[in-house]
């Protein structure tokens, strides 16, 4: 890696492909699944649900590999750190995010658990509830933090599923570490409920020692500060980052920076299929605005903007440019495309 390679954002997280499949309620209730969260399983556990389902599509995913996709099609340079193996998956996976104009140099896995994948089911309210097998994910290591990546990227962006890990942790560490050295910015985004639940008290730390842009949802950020009442989480968050963008689905998202609070609408969405990724691509949004140097409200909007068009169909990464929609979004609400 060149020094003076330049990216916009580097994303950090889980390489995994995603299993699409829609089911009814039932579906879950007959077999016990948690609905609308994301539970991580062995192989075995997985492959009784896979032989269950009939699968509508099988796509790269993973939470920051989208948002780095969406960085892409946004028109913005990212770039990917994240464990695969060197199988048929992790070769797909390797093809899609470089098709996807996302720079991709951890080396894959010649032995050991295979690529991860995660399940994906999508009941006809839209929810999606995800059981993963991470596999070769959770071999991401210090090892794969390449100093001059994390160098050459303005904002640093670390996927919170990595955290349930030991070896995958100690990694966000080091990449933190690095960011910081050389006076990049460190985001995070808590991922999920469960995630937080497991690991409350050793996020929020880390939270408070190297976070700089905090992404979550509503109920995550609840979870984090074990607090029911959510205009005095966003009060609770303000010492501890610069920055705090909080989704609360169609009541739109919530962007905090000291004492001042941005509220922004969510974009009208006429028919919402599928609400994975949406977080990751509001994310991808945001970032890109700050990229762009952008006012806060309009990083909001951006990644609301984005975040409506993932959920108009199957899947989490863009179907569409989202530079050219985007803009012409954009310019339909008066601002500077």
């Amino acid at each position: 890696m060149k020094n003076e390679t330049y990216y916009d954002i580097l994303g950090i997280g889980n390489a995994i492909v995603d299993v699409l499949a829609k089911v009814g309620d039932g579906f879950l209730k007959e077999r016990e699944l948690p609905k609308g969260s994301m539970t991580l399983m062995d192989a075995q556990t997985a492959g009784k649900i896979y032989a269950d389902i009939v699968p509508e599509r099988e796509v790269p995913g993973g939470s920051a590999a989208n948002t780095v996709a969406g960085i892409a099609s946004l028109g913005g340079a990212p770039a990917f750190i994240g464990k695969t193996h060197d199988d048929e998956l992790g070769q797909e996976f390797m093809r899609d995010i470089g098709a996807a104009g996302v720079d991709f140099f951890t080396p894959p896995l010649n032995e050991g658990p295979v690529t991860g994948r995660s399940i994906v089911l999508v009941t006809p309210d839209a929810q999606r509830s995800m059981f993963t097998y991470l596999g070769a994910a959770v071999r991401l290591s210090v090892e794969d933090i390449d100093e001059d990546t994390v160098k050459a990227a303005n904002i640093v962006y670390l996927e919170g599923y990595l955290w349930d890990n030991d070896c995958s942790r100690e990694a966000l560490q080091k990449a933190a570490a690095i960011a910081h050295k050389y006076e990049r910015k460190v985001a995070f985004t808590l991922s999920d409920v469960s995630c937080v639940r497991r690991a409350r008290e050793d996020m929020l730390n880390f939270i408070k020692q190297e976070v700089d842009i905090l992404f979550a949802n509503e109920d995550e950020l609840k979870t984090l500060f074990d607090e029911i009442d959510f205009y005095k989480c966003l009060d609770l968050v303000k010492p501890h980052v610069e920055i705090a963008a909080v989704t609360r689905g169609a009541k739109g998202s919530v962007v905090v920076n000291g004492r001042t609070k941005t509220f922004v609408e969510a974009e009208t969405v006429d028919n919402v299929v599928d609400t994975t990724g949406a977080g990751d691509l509001y994310a991808a949004g945001f970032m890109y605005g700050m990229s762009q140097g952008r006012s806060l409200g309009t990083c909001a909007l951006i990644g609301s903007i984005a975040a409506a068009e993932i959920i108009t169909h199957y899947g989490a990464r863009p179907e569409v440019s989202l530079r050219g929609l985007v803009r012409h979004r954009l310019l339909s609400y008066g601002k500077k495309a």
